[in-house]
Order: C-alpha cells, then structure tokens, then sequence
C-alpha cells in the first residue's frame, strides 16, 4: 500500500500501530521517530522497525504517510515543525482523541507541504508505553477519520485504506461531530470512573479489602495517565461540560426515583442500562 511511512512517537499506540503495519505488510518501510536517543537504539532492534531517529526531518524523508502518534497537546506542534521540510504532499494523520482543534490548525500549518487528515482509533488500554504494544490492538476497533471541506480526496480515500487494512473499522465524521461523541462515550466514562474512585479512596479507602470484580471493572480506566486525560479533556472542554452536565440530569432523576420509592421508574433505568450494556 505504501512504500514508507512514519510513525511519530512509539508509545502504546505508536508501536502498535507499526507492529500492525508491519504484520500486516502495509508498508515495505516503516520509519519512526522518537524523542530519546535510548529509545532509537531500542527500536532498532525491532523486527517491525526499518529506521529509527531522534532528527524529524530525518525520520519524516521519503514517507508517504505520517502519523503523529504524540499527546493532543504535541500534535499540532509537531506538524507545524513537519511544515518547515515536507515536500512531494505526504499524507499527515494523527490517533488524537479530540478533532475540531487539531484538524483546522494542522491544516493551515501544512497547506501546500502536506496533505492532513484527522484520525482518532478507538484503542488503547490504562496501560502506556512500547514495552505494551501488540499488533492487534487496532483489530475491529472503531477509528473515526474526520475530513473537513478543505480535505485533498485521494488523501482521505488513502487514509480510509490505511486504518481498513490494519484491521480497523472505519466511521467518518466531521471533527465537531467526532469531539462531542467521544465526549459522551469515551471522556465522561474516564472521569465518572475517575471520579468514583476518588470518592471512594476518601470515603472507604480500605475498598480493596473487600470489592469483588464489579467494582475494579467500573474503575478500571481510572488508572489511565492523569496527565494524558487532562490534556484531553483540557481540548474537549465544552463537548465534556455538555456531557457531565447532561449525566448530571440523568443522575438527578435516578435520585429522585429512588428518594421517592419509585420502583417503576428505578426498575426502567436499571433494565434499559442493562439493556445497552448487553449490546456492547
């Protein structure tokens, strides 16, 4: 499909993404880019990496295909860099969990060097780093890919194929449409388990010694990177405030059916989340 692409950042999901990409022989050569000269010299010992540099210009050369793989807060700053040496239009996509912003600063930061186009897979795990990397991360996962009305066809019908052939099931939207689902079905589960387990570490901080699986399964995302999922819900506040707000109703009226010894009601919310549960 392509001949050499560059991965942006090895963590978790960029390892990944190159270990797919090299199984699944997407491209003959995969480049990639880290900060650390300790972490070149590990990837260099990969069977999926072809060449590794701490130089992005170095790491970017040649490539067909770009994917910024870094934090939400790094992204825009790294294309703005690629902008600088970028020739011959390379596709430039990115795994971030928030769209509208990122989608139109890297677009005017690469026109005419580049062609952008917004991706967010929907994968990952609370744990971070290569060292947990695995090519099927991506296997029939969900990744959004969000084209503006400034978007280059052939580059979004590329980067459709790209996420298709490392397993994934593509679903387009625009980057605002993108920002305020993930809000409700990714940000707002993150800090409501967050959140739960912050109450409970103040009001029963011995919880451990006596919760079964219900309770480690309900908070389990809570061990994700705080600093990560600030800087995320930093990008998506008004979509998170929409969401946490709209839950707040919804909690308010479970409230009120249970303060009430509304049985009917509480039964209805208690089969209709079980209901969608199941449908998971």
């Amino acid at each position: 499909m392509f001949q050499t692409i560059t991965i942006v950042a090895p963590g978790l999901l960029g390892a990944s993404l190159a270990i797919a990409a090299s199984e699944k022989s997407v491209a003959k050569d995969i480049s990639i880019w880290a900060r650390r000269p300790e972490a070149v010299e590990s990837l260099l010992q990969q069977p999926w990496c072809t060449r590794a540099s701490t130089d992005l210009d170095e790491a970017c050369r040649g490539s067909e295909l770009i994917v910024l793989c870094a934090p939400v807060n790094r992204i825009i700053t790294l294309a703005e860099e690629i902008s600088k040496f970028a020739i011959g239009n390379p596709i430039v996509t990115d795994v971030g969990s928030v769209k509208a912003d990122i989608v139109h600063r890297c677009e005017a930061a690469l026109v005419g060097r580049a062609h952008f186009i917004g991706s967010h897979p929907m994968a990952g795990s609370e744990k971070t780093g290569m060292e947990n990397a695995c090519g099927d991360l991506f296997e029939q996962r969900v990744c959004f890919v969000t084209p503006s009305d400034k978007s280059n066809p052939e580059a979004l019908a590329k980067t459709n194929a790209f996420w298709e052939a490392i397993g994934s099931l593509v679903v387009q939207e625009t980057p605002d449409r993108h920002d305020e689902i993930v809000a409700q079905v990714s940000h707002l589960p993150h800090l409501l388990a967050s959140s739960l387990a912050t109450f409970l570490a103040t009001r029963c901080p011995t919880a451990a010694d006596y919760c079964g699986n219900g309770l480690r399964d309900t908070t389990r995302v809570a061990s994700g990177s705080p600093e990560l999922w600030h800087e995320i819900v930093d990008q998506n506040r008004p979509e998170v405030l929409r969401a946490l707000r709209d839950f707040q109703d919804h909690l308010q009226s479970l409230t009120a059916a249970i303060a009430n010894q509304s049985d009917f009601e509480l039964l209805k919310q208690l089969a209709d989340g079980k209901q969608f549960r199941d449908q998971l």
